[in-house]
């Protein structure tokens, strides 16, 4: 089998209902109209490729309850990470120094640490990074906000280990490389923004219990696992080993075909655990139930939102979005 039939076969195999909020391809529209007065270089053709990114759509589908205004506020979130990932990862990527410096401005805006300066984070970035933040900041208690802070600088540092290992020609192991990953996927970042997106904080002893911590673990594997497969070949030109398939391939000396089949084998056994944990959860009471499930609901999303937008966005050659889609 080809990858992307592979991929295609644990789409199919994935039990998790597909959610799509009807005014997905609305808040794409008003982001295209959004990225040019920030200040963004976009030309007609930049343009084509963030609509056939389809990072609406993708928010969407991990936020399906959200309203039109916070899907706004999540895909622009979104777009921000994505633009820091294309910055970090790209032809001509950050430096290791440079990342650093991203992470701390960052971070001193999350924190509304004026003393720190913009100097890590400036210019279009920066101005989409305020308009994104001011309705959660505005919204959302400061335990939240810490929590989301935390996910954002656990991600930077994912990021920035990748950098140093890439500059220093270093592949990881399959183990380091699975640790690693759950931090660069920012799938961290992405749990928090549930609670923003329905209203309902949890405390962090439940959201830090150690069962629905273990869960979001597994949530993440798998979303960054099938995602390492479906950029393969992006990634085994500028990845410098960081994937799960190459990973295995230079461990264990298979072909490549051979690892992505083992890939989608561990894939499928991360979803058969993550099914049984979750059928595992316990009540926490009347007054937090719904919140547990808000958030079960949301890590689910995020795996099934990862597969389902796989095959809609151009950024992957498995992709089925048409080739002239948006602006």
């Amino acid at each position: 089998m080809t990858t992307g039939e592979i991929l295609r076969a644990l789409r199919a195999e994935c039990p998790i209902p597909s959610r799509l909020p009807p005014h997905a391809d609305r808040v794409q529209e008003w982001l295209l109209g959004l990225l040019p007065e920030l200040g963004l270089p976009l030309d007609d053709a930049a343009l084509r490729r963030l609509s056939r990114g389809a990072f609406a759509r993708y928010a969407g589908r991990l936020y399906p309850e959200a309203t039109e205004a916070d899907l706004r506020v999540l895909t622009a979130l979104f777009t921000w990470f994505f633009l820091v990932d294309d910055a970090c990862d790209g032809p001509d990527r950050l430096t290791p120094a440079q990342i650093r410096a991203l992470r701390d401005g960052t971070l001193a805006l999350l924190h509304d640490d004026t003393r720190a300066g913009p100097a890590g984070l400036t210019g279009p970035l920066r101005r989409l990074l305020v308009l994104a933040w001011r309705e959660p900041r505005r919204r959302m208690p400061a335990h939240w906000r810490q929590r989301f802070a935390d996910a954002v600088a656990r991600h930077f540092d994912g990021t920035w280990q990748e950098a140093v290992n890439k500059e220093a020609g270093r592949r990881p192991s399959v183990d380091e490389y699975v640790e690693l990953r759950r931090s660069t996927s920012a799938a961290e970042v992405s749990y928090p923004l549930v609670e923003f997106a329905s209203g309902r904080t949890l405390p962090d002893p439940v959201y830090h219990h150690p069962l629905l911590r273990q869960l979001a673990r597994t949530g993440n594997d798998l979303l960054s696992w099938y995602n390492d497969m479906a950029s393969l070949e992006r990634d085994r030109a500028t990845a410098g080993g960081h994937n799960l398939v190459l990973a295995m391939q230079a461990e264990l000396g298979l072909p490549e075909a051979e690892a992505v089949e083992r890939a989608a084998e561990h894939w499928r056994e991360a979803l058969r655990r993550f099914l049984a944990l979750r059928a595992t959860v316990p009540s926490f009471g009347p007054a937090l139930d719904e919140a547990v499930a808000d958030h079960l609901d949301g890590v689910a999303f995020a795996v099934r939102g990862t597969v389902d937008w796989t095959f809609e966005s151009a950024r992957y050659p498995v992709s089925t979005a048409p080739p002239t889609s948006g602006r």
